[in-house]
């Protein structure tokens, strides 16, 4: 199986990934289009000195990684450092080295070393947007109800909204990300 470096080496840049995008594409450039990295020069000046490679396992119909990749895209332009994509369903074997309490659960970000080794894995969601999901799903009735699917495709159609326009979830995932990746830098 190749390293994380080796995938790094073969993915996609994270722009032409968002540039190929063929689901929520509109909802991830609105995002990109309106969110600005805080001024925070610890961090960013960390990212510059550091240089670390950034890999994302992504796939473009997952409403998590429309919000987080369009705010990790800026981070990255602002700390002139590299992010390259690679496709969950077809990089398995890397994604399973990554699960989220069992599941595949995307994106996930892997900051690498100038060795190209992994020292942070960062993703699904930031905290509070877990919070937001979890506290809704608490909401839905039991799989077998009838009326499970209808609930279930208006809170993702809410969801997409949320993670579209809600700026307090923008900047969550950037503060999860920095806390994460800080930490993770200064060892």
């Amino acid at each position: 199986m190749p390293t994380e470096q080796q995938y790094y080496n073969q993915a996609k840049p994270l722009t032409q990934y968002m540039n190929d995008m063929t689901t929520k594409k509109e909802e991830s450039f609105s995002i990109y289009d309106k969110f600005e990295v805080p001024a925070d020069d610890e961090f960013i000046e960390l990212l510059k000195e550091k240089s670390p490679h950034v890999l994302v396992i992504t796939e473009d119909w997952c409403g998590d990684a429309m919000m987080n990749n369009a705010i990790l895209r800026r981070i990255a332009e602002a700390a002139e450092i590299e992010v390259r994509a690679v496709y969950r369903d077809e990089n398995l074997e890397l994604i399973d080295q990554y699960l989220t309490n069992g599941g595949r659960s995307i994106p996930v970000y892997l900051l690498l070393n100038s060795d190209g080794e992994v020292i942070s894995k960062w993703g699904p969601r930031a905290e509070k947007v877990q919070q937001f999901v979890a506290g809704n799903r608490e909401k839905f009735p039991p799989k077998e109800d009838p009326t499970f699917e209808e609930i279930q495709n208006a809170f993702f159609q809410q969801m997409t909204k949320e993670f579209t326009e809600n700026n307090e979830f923008h900047l969550a995932v950037y503060e999860d990300i920095r806390n994460n990746w800080i930490q993770a830098l200064q060892k």
